[in-house]
């Protein structure tokens, strides 16, 4: 067997996981978590990602000795770095409002249809293309010399190499999914200097040797190779689903819930850009169609606002109230700044001349019931657009350990759901490390092994399929 840390950085916490892999055994175990908290100063909101850092250095000495470091994070964020290969400031956050806006005089130079054929990528306002249109005329970007993807930028700090994973590219809207290689027309339309990127490495791509400074903080010994992976947390997600054939839909749920399919190809029609999925790129040339939902945020949102209830008893609540009584569009960008959610979902249910949930059971009911509707919305469209059939949907990530929104997922969908991995992420990023070093064999391999190897959960549909068409049906007529 062989050790493998997995660095798996999402939007609110931080941990390094050690897998340990042999030719019919795969175990994960947790070496370190450790928050993630955005600061917002007045200039804006940022990460801090010196505190992310530190706390990468921290779990890899927790780790102990490994034969290889992999990293992923969320996506389209970025480090910019001067000169002599420093950084200039903390990453602006996704979230910041900075990006109000800048959309739409973007497409004044390339329209909306145009952008979407030449890259597949679906409309959000934090794209990294609308991010450094935002930030065209500061003297951060005027000094810059480098654009390091966030995960990039963690394992250039550790070994002193720089690149550009490519999944994680595949989210800045400069990527044409095709070629898998820069889109140059758009960039040079919209004035985006390409050459701001590292060149560009794919999963399995050695990211270098752990520097000497990293060893004395880590009390490692080298030589510690790391190694490209998936980094875009859901590319490694997406890895490790326990799939068995092509047949399935995926839903990656945590902070965003991802749900789509992995096909051989994008689709790039109109009808595609109208529903608003995107290309995403992943392993093995590997494209995932997916749309972004704004997933459990809703509810880590309320309950923040609520002051942290225990979470087992809004779900027994939540699972006592009224069914589908009321239902928000959970991809509404409405909802994607922090402050005062439940207000905001009260709001939209009062305004769509539904009834208001009122208590927290009842708001979270809704919250679940719409999410349950937005992963059905998405799975039939995704179908339907890319011709290709499903019989069975996998939930990983976080939200799979919410048994009532797999049991609604479930309904919603009429399909089976297979619930786990929870640490997707870090078993993608884990797996892809040991293939790469000759262990766990090829993709249809890694699935059979997790299939093998990790707890899950099958929920089988019930209930009145009527119900949620007449739910779905009071978003679409609004």
């Amino acid at each position: 067997m062989k050790s493998y840390a997995a660095v798996d950085l999402g939007a609110s916490s931080g941990r390094v996981m050690v897998g340990r892999v042999g030719p019919d055994s795969l175990e994960l175990t947790e070496a370190h978590r450790f928050p993630n908290r955005p600061v917002r100063v007045p200039e804006g909101l940022r990460w801090d990602v010196l505190s992310l850092y530190a706390g990468v250095l921290d779990g890899l000495r927790a780790a102990g000795q490994v034969d290889s470091v992999g990293i992923d994070s969320w996506a389209v964020d970025y480090g910019l770095l001067d000169a002599d290969g420093a950084l200039l400031g903390n990453p602006v956050h996704y979230r910041d409002a900075r990006t109000e806006g800048v959309a739409e005089k973007v497409w004044a130079t390339v329209p909306a249809a145009e952008l979407y054929a030449a890259t597949g990528l679906q409309h959000a306002p934090f794209n990294t293309l609308y991010q450094l249109k935002a930030a065209a005329s500061t003297a951060q970007l005027a000094q810059a010399r480098r654009l390091l993807l966030i995960p990039d930028l963690l394992s250039y700090w550790l070994t002193g190499e720089q690149g550009t994973e490519l999944t994680n590219a595949s989210t800045t809207q400069l990527i044409d999914p095709r070629t898998g290689d820069w889109s140059h027309g758009v960039a040079e339309r919209l004035g985006i200097d390409l050459t701001l990127f590292a060149p560009l490495r794919r999963p399995g791509d050695p990211a270098g040797l752990l520097r000497s400074q990293a060893l004395e903080e880590t009390g490692l010994t080298g030589p510690v190779p790391v190694t490209t992976v998936g980094s875009h947390d859901t590319a490694s997600a997406v890895a490790a689903v326990p799939a068995v054939g092509e047949h399935f839909a995926y839903i990656c749920t945590g902070t965003w819930s991802l749900a789509g399919l992995e096909l051989t190809a994008p689709v790039l029609s109109e009808d595609s850009r109208a529903a608003n999925f995107t290309n995403e790129l992943g392993l093995d040339g590997t494209v995932r169609y997916l749309r972004n939902i704004m997933g459990l945020w809703l509810l880590q949102e309320c309950v923040r606002a609520w002051g942290d209830p225990d979470l087992g008893g809004l779900l027994r609540d939540a699972a006592a109230a009224p069914a589908l009584r009321s239902v928000v569009d959970a991809g509404d960008a409405a909802f994607l700044a922090p402050g005062r959610m439940p207000e905001r979902i009260a709001e939209a249910c009062r305004a769509s001349g539904q009834p208001v949930p009122r208590t927290p059971g009842e708001i979270t009911r809704c919250i679940l019931d719409s999410l349950a509707l937005a992963h059905r919305r998405a799975i039939a469209d995704a179908q339907r657009l890319a011709d290709h059939p499903v019989d069975v949907v996998h939930i990983v990530g976080g939200g799979n350990r919410n048994a009532l929104l797999c049991r609604l997922t479930a309904d919603a969908c009429g399909l089976p759901v297979v619930a786990g991995p929870t640490e997707a992420a870090a078993l993608g990023n884990v797996l892809v490390q040991a293939r790469t070093h000759g262990l766990a064999g090829d993709r249809a391999g890694m699935r059979r092994l997790l299939a093998r190897t990790q707890p899950l959960t099958r929920y089988e549909p019930r209930g009145d399929a009527e119900r949620w068409r007449e739910a779905e049906a009071r978003l679409t007529v609004r």
